[in-house]
């Protein structure tokens, strides 16, 4: 997998940074590191019922969540269809009091260690963990959400590597093209997206995903194994 990856981001280093297929690692903070520290806790907050539910960050109309297994890979693809699947997910009611977000200097400019308490009885109080990043455009807007489960073995760094500022973090966000344009905009079938989605499966996945989100998402949760929770928290 991290060899795959590697070949993948061998390739993408050699697109620049003045075309509308630009890597995030081509832009560089607009806003205040307050800025971004807030956007990434209102965006937990629209899952918190102790928070103002309706007060959530600032998305870019083109917003893609992607969440790695044992999640549910890409959970929502736009800014309607993101407010819509958080709409689902207050079925499950839950609490975020465990936080730390931060800063950082170059994309995903906010980056967070979480913990989630669900009250459905089911769950009997435990905690999940999560580590989660966010994409930023010129405008502040939040381009892109990435999640793991913040458990060994599972997230995109190495053990040592805290808030994943090395070299060989595989995230994908760093490896879709049009997240370094001024905008953030993706061409989901444009030139740049085809031609990365030939030489890393993973972008090719996000791609297909993203041509057909509500039906490929649905059919994740439809199958997701029964011990789904257990998997992705840790218990």
């Amino acid at each position: 997998m991290r060899l795959t990856v590697l070949l993948a981001l061998l390739v993408a280093c050699d697109r620049p940074c003045d075309g509308d297929d630009a890597l995030m690692s081509c832009l560089e903070p607009t806003q205040t590191p307050e800025y971004y520290v807030e956007q990434a806790n209102k965006y937990f907050n629209t899952m918190d019922t102790e928070q103002d539910m309706e007060d959530g960050p600032d998305y870019s109309d083109l917003v893609a969540r992607w969440e790695w297994p044992p999640w549910l890979k890409l959970t929502a693809y736009t800014e309607e269809n993101i407010l819509s699947a958080d709409a689902l997910l207050r079925l499950y009611p839950s609490t975020v009091p465990d936080r730390d977000c931060r800063y950082f200097d170059t994309q995903p400019f906010a980056r967070c260690r979480v913990v989630f308490y669900y009250e459905d009885a089911s769950h009997e109080g435990r905690g999940c963990p999560i580590y989660e990043e966010f994409v930023f455009n010129d405008a502040g807007e939040m381009t892109w959400i990435e999640a793991w489960s913040d458990l060994p073995g599972l997230l995109p760094m190495a053990d040592e590597d805290t808030w994943a500022e090395g070299d060989d973090v595989t995230r994908l966000s760093g490896r879709i093209p049009g997240l370094g344009n001024a905008e953030g905009r993706i061409d989901l079938n444009g030139e740049a997206m085809n031609a990365a989605a030939a030489e890393d499966a993973d972008v090719a996945d996000f791609q297909e995903r993203a041509n057909d989100w509500y039906d490929t998402w649905i059919a994740e949760v439809n199958d997701r194994p029964d011990d789904f929770w257990a998997q992705g928290c840790g218990w």
